[in-house]
């Protein structure tokens, strides 16, 4: 059933001098005065008709030939030889094939495309195409707004005569080509279908005039009327008989007896022409049971090239075609409609498609970018009121299916360019099925428009791994990527196999500064999981995001974007891509840290805080020993930075006895604090790691200038640590720990109870630096500046060894950092 489209209404009449409005109503009651005379008998010296009926009655056929041969004079003769066939002819609904109406009473040859007097046959000269005949509807501005006038008028005075109706409305035309246009936008503006008459509700109208005065019709009726009113003004004209695709259409592999529509055909420009005036006046709602006005002028002189797509005539002569099409070939091509040609699009597989190992491919070309939604269904889906073929049979075109299609289904993948588009097939289950693809261009607004359906042939369904619905409906980057400032991405629309590790990054080359937020999707991976999955990186020139997979199967990934400095815009779809996990671990502890920012690794907000030369430019750290030293640069000296460590449940962790002792060591808790330890310089910092046992940890640095009071988030880095064993951790820091202290030795920040210690520090500004155990032990300094000594650990008396230093400005000692001591139990 087709998509319900905007109608378009009857272009706009425009306004006209008051004489000139007047002189074409005058024109027109001198038409139709001079109609009625001749039907009423005319002048006293006209004879009166020898036909009477009962009573004493005129009949009408009498009338109207004696009418008829009074202007013979002034009519062509093809018109003289058959006007008294179109009044008295009554089509009948369904016509048997191979009849056509023929140019007068007697057998005579059809009217071809080469000569009106020949069969139809290859032409001598090549076809002229519709824009070679006019370049835009605009030329029939004039003549489209005096036939829409004329006709309201001609209704309000009662009259239904065809052929007084073709004289009025093709006034001031000058050419036959105008007063076709006349006479077909009449006919698409003053008569509807006849629904009831199609569904045999009530009987189905036939003469002509009885058509007109009811303003309403078959496809028969239109067709008959088109005819008439065509030789009413010496235009050649044809009726053609044949099928087409539409309410009730079935791909049985052969035709019926009987076909099922009527169109017209005409001579102008020394070449035949095809125009349906019943598809072209609108089309029905099945579920209402109504008619839709919807003027479509495609149907207004078709391309043959693209009028086969939906009619078959009975004589295919008439398909005006070089090389014409057998009912099977007709059978197999895509029904398409109006908008799939008016948008300029191409089908590079323009019929029928069987499935290979249950997959196939449909490929469309378009002339600039399109959006596209699509609907696959069963072919024996179609009911009355929800058919899946969306064209038309002898009613017009059936409103009332889907619009914009429903692409968010795991049995096809649409992957999108500016030119073109490829939808990647896979049908859950063997069968036929009807493709349905809608469109509109990417830079309108409007609702897509049904634009053809593709019949799809399922010898064998292969079994697939079920993929998440994509509601964004393409895959791959996005048309209108370009335009949001994205030049380029690692991915396309073609799977992407996930290593071994359930690790895998996507880049997003940026013409300016973007933010980016990531959406993870899996049939089996809630939302609050899928966010632990993700790690973000936002640069000034390339966006990354860090996926890692914890359960085998399909993945879809989308991202967004938005201007960077646009806090207030809102994201939007620039790419859906889907991922393939072939293996993959669910343990936790493969999961990135809860509530991760956007800010992971070394990005625009580093930048813009000076910061610069990372030793780690990702924002994933991989610790195979459970330690890391991150440094970096910074450009200002008064920038301070801080750190911090933390894990998802962390408990705090215990040292176990060292290998090597005879005894074990009592077990204390640490934080993670702990296991970070920070050193600053002039112009560079270091953080150091050493994470207490195996998992993610997340290192967040943060970063202020005075007179700023509050640190700002600068950026984070995902560790990820598969050590078994336990790492120690630092000394404790105190806030005398400040710029340019550095710790040499020992890094451990646990000691061994009774015995002898190096220590080896930096302390810049220092008077003295002394370690303060059972004794205080002064360090000394060496020609590197660098303050050392050996201390004792104590006989198992202490818990804490403290480092300490006065400065030139104070005779205090401050603390510096502290050594947690732990004592041999008695062995007594």
């Amino acid at each position: 059933m087709e998509q319900e489209t905007k109608s378009e209404e009857p272009r706009p009449q425009h306004k006209q001098e008051p004489s000139k409005m007047q002189s074409q109503r005058k024109n027109i009651r001198g038409v139709v005065a001079k109609s009625r005379a001749n039907q009423n008998g005319g002048d006293e010296q006209r004879p009166r008709p020898a036909a009477l009926g009962l009573d004493g009655v005129v009949s009408r056929r009498a009338v109207f030939e004696q009418w008829a041969e009074s202007l013979s004079e002034e009519r062509p003769s093809t018109k003289r030889q058959l006007s008294a066939e179109s009044v008295a002819k009554c089509v009948s609904v369904s016509k048997r094939r191979d009849t056509v109406v023929h140019a007068n009473t007697h057998a005579s040859k059809a009217l071809t495309h080469t000569s009106p007097a020949t069969k139809p046959g290859k032409p001598l000269t090549r076809r002229r195409s519709r824009k070679q005949l006019f370049n835009s509807t605009d030329v029939f501005q004039r003549v489209e707004t005096h036939a829409i006038n004329a006709g309201k008028e001609l209704r309000e005075q009662c009259v239904f005569s065809a052929s007084t109706t073709a004289q009025c409305v093709t006034q001031g035309a000058r050419n036959e080509l105008e007063k076709l246009r006349a006479i077909w936008v009449w006919l698409c503006h003053n008569i509807e279908y006849d629904l009831d008459g199609y569904l045999g509700v009530s009987p189905k109208l036939c003469s002509p005039d009885e058509v007109i005065k009811e303003g309403r019709a078959v496809c028969s009726g239109y067709s008959s009327i088109c005819l008439e009113m065509c030789r009413e003004v010496g235009i050649k004209c044809q009726e053609v008989s044949g099928y087409s695709k539409g309410i009730g259409y079935q791909t049985s592999g052969r035709r019926s007896d009987e076909s099922d529509h009527m169109w017209n055909v005409v001579w102008l420009e020394g070449q035949w022409w095809l125009l349906d005036a019943c598809w072209g006046a609108g089309r029905v709602n099945m579920q209402t049971k109504t008619f839709i006005r919807n003027y479509d002028d495609f149907y207004f002189l078709t391309e043959p090239s693209e009028f086969i797509d939906t009619h078959f005539p009975d004589q295919s002569e008439w398909q005006l075609l070089d090389t014409t099409l057998s009912w099977e070939e007709f059978e197999k091509r895509a029904i398409t409609s109006s908008a799939f040609y008016s948008l300029g699009l191409k089908l590079k597989q323009h019929h029928r498609v069987t499935t290979d190992d249950g997959e196939t491919k449909v490929c469309m070309n378009f002339p600039r970018a399109m959006s596209v939604t699509y609907e696959l269904l069963p072919h024996d889906a179609r009911t009355e009121t929800n058919t899946a073929r969306c064209a038309q049979s002898d009613a017009p075109r059936q409103q009332g299916a889907p619009e914009e299609g429903d692409s968010s289904g795991s049995s096809a993948r649409l992957s999108l360019t500016s030119l073109g588009m490829t939808l990647q097939l896979n049908p859950p289950e063997a069968g036929s099925y009807d493709l349905r693809l809608f469109a509109r261009p990417l830079s309108e607004s409007a609702k897509h428009r049904w634009v053809c359906t593709v019949e799809v042939v399922c010898p064998v369904a292969a079994e697939r791994e079920e993929v998440p619905a994509n509601p964004f409906q393409s895959w791959g980057v996005c048309v209108c990527a370009g335009e949001l400032g994205v030049e380029r991405c690692s991915a396309g629309s073609d799977v992407t196999e996930v290593g071994e590790g359930g690790d895998c990054v996507f880049t997003m080359h940026t013409s300016r500064p973007l933010m980016m937020l990531c959406e993870l999707a899996h049939t089996s991976l809630d939302p609050a999981r899928a966010k632990r999955c993700l790690a973000t990186q936002i640069g000034p020139t390339q966006l990354a995001c860090h996926v890692v997979c914890p359960v085998r199967g399909f993945y879809r990934l989308s991202v967004f974007v938005r201007d960077y400095n646009n806090g207030d815009g809102n994201f939007q779809n620039v790419g859906n891509f889907l991922l393939h996990c072939r293996n993959a671990s669910a343990e936790p502890e493969n999961l990135f840290p809860p509530n991760l920012g956007p800010w992971c690794g070394p990005g625009i907000r580093t930048q813009q805080a000076g910061l610069s030369q990372f030793s780690h430019t990702g924002p994933v750290v991989s610790l195979p020993q459970g330690r890391c030293n991150i440094s970096f640069h910074k450009g200002s000296p008064d920038l301070q930075v801080h750190a911090g460590l933390s894990a998802e449940l962390h408990q705090e962790t215990t040292v176990p006895g060292r290998q090597g002792l005879n005894t074990e060591l009592r077990e204390e808790a640490f934080p993670l604090s702990r296991h970070l330890l920070l050193t600053q310089m002039d112009g560079k910092v270091t953080a150091s790691v050493c994470v207490p046992q195996r998992g993610v940890y997340r290192l967040s640095l943060y970063g202020r200038t005075p007179p700023q009071q509050d640190y700002s988030p600068l950026c984070e880095f995902v560790l990820r640590s598969v050590c078994e064993e336990r790492g120690e951790p630092f000394p404790c820091v105190y806030s005398a720990w400040g710029r340019g202290c550095v710790l040499l030795e020992p890094r451990g920040g646990v000691l061994v109870a009774g015995q002898q210690v190096s220590f080896r520090v930096r302390v810049p500004g220092a008077r003295s630096v002394c370690v303060i155990g059972e004794k205080h032990t002064e360090l000394k300094m060496n020609k590197s500046r660098v303050w050392e000594g050996q201390a004792h650990t104590g006989h198992g008396t202490l818990t804490h060894i403290k480092l300490a230093a006065a400065t030139t400005e104070t005779d205090s000692m401050a603390i510096l950092l502290t050594w947690d001591v732990h004592n041999l139990p008695n062995e007594l």
